[in-house]
């Protein structure tokens, strides 16, 4: 039976999986490719996440990645999926500095994809921004607890949430920004007794990213749990290896070239028998004769 998305999954579908006790399922994405497989697959919703900086530019942080990057993926993203829910991200410096420059990056992203939603990584001083971005109809998404573009505030990749205090300052601050306009909230490495009181304490949808059970929908960095990292993340199932049977994929085309069988008969086009005799009668004759004058 097949699971292909055969309507266009909205920010509804995400809001009645909270009312109903559904369970949405979403996995970054960064090419056209992966985005038409993900689609067929009956992926709901994806993330064209700036960690396409570590899994696709081979960068130790987020941190490098450039708008323009990320417009061009999420666009492809887009035409590879057109009826998943689209999250695009807003990378590091592209909305910080001030909310007027914010607001005129987001819609540059909005317009030049067609993405259903954008997540930006939000501290308190955001709150202007989100505002600003709902008025203007944009659908927020705003990624809370470890925020990879502060790593170099936070001294690493650290589960936050882990004292009462920060624990409190999470919920706080979702509460903050459900009031200010946000759509929804994603919530990295989070205690899942953090990631249940922002559920309980607010009233829209919930994606955790390594946060627990209590979501409504859960996201992680795909390559994590194709087996493609060498370092995925505790809350990254294992769904599969691909790395394997692609070395070995890779290794037999390298066996092929230098022992000769590729490329063999299948692998060439031939030329129609006239034309073949007339180019190595004339053509050649031709060729020998002008290397001589």
């Amino acid at each position: 039976m097949s699971t292909e998305l055969t309507r266009k999954i909205t920010l509804n579908d995400l809001r009645r999986a909270r009312e109903d006790g559904g369970r949405v399922a979403m996995l970054t994405c960064y090419d056209y490719t992966t985005a038409r497989l993900m689609q067929q697959a009956g992926v709901p919703a994806l993330l064209v996440g700036d960690s396409a900086g570590n899994v696709m530019l081979g960068h130790s942080t987020t941190l490098p990645v450039p708008l323009s990057f990320m417009i061009e993926i999420t666009a492809a993203v887009r035409r590879g999926a057109p009826l998943a829910f689209l999250v695009a991200d807003m990378p590091f410096g592209s909305y910080q500095g001030s909310v007027a420059r914010g607001v005129r990056n987001v819609c540059r992203m909005v317009q030049r994809t067609g993405c259903d939603c954008v997540k930006l990584e939000l501290a308190g001083s955001h709150l202007k921004l989100v505002r600003e971005l709902t008025d203007a109809g944009v659908a927020v998404m705003a990624h809370l607890g470890l925020r990879p573009q502060t790593v170099n505030l936070m001294g690493g990749y650290r589960t936050q949430g882990r004292s009462a205090e920060q624990a409190q300052e999470i919920v706080t601050l979702a509460l903050e920004m459900q009031h200010s306009g946000a759509a929804a909230l994603l919530l990295e490495a989070v205690p899942a007794e953090v990631a249940k009181a922002a559920v309980d304490a607010t009233r829209i949808p919930v994606i955790g990213c390594g946060a627990g059970p209590h979501c409504h929908g859960s996201v992680f960095v795909t390559h994590d749990a194709l087996g493609l990292t060498d370092h995925p993340p505790r809350f990254a199932p294992q769904l599969a290896d691909l790395a394997t049977p692609a070395r070995a994929a890779f290794a037999e085309y390298v066996r092929q070239v230098v022992s000769g069988q590729y490329p063999g008969p299948d692998q060439q086009y031939d030329m129609p028998a006239e034309q073949k005799a007339k180019f190595l009668h004339d053509g050649m004759t031709n060729v020998v004769s002008e290397s001589y004058e």
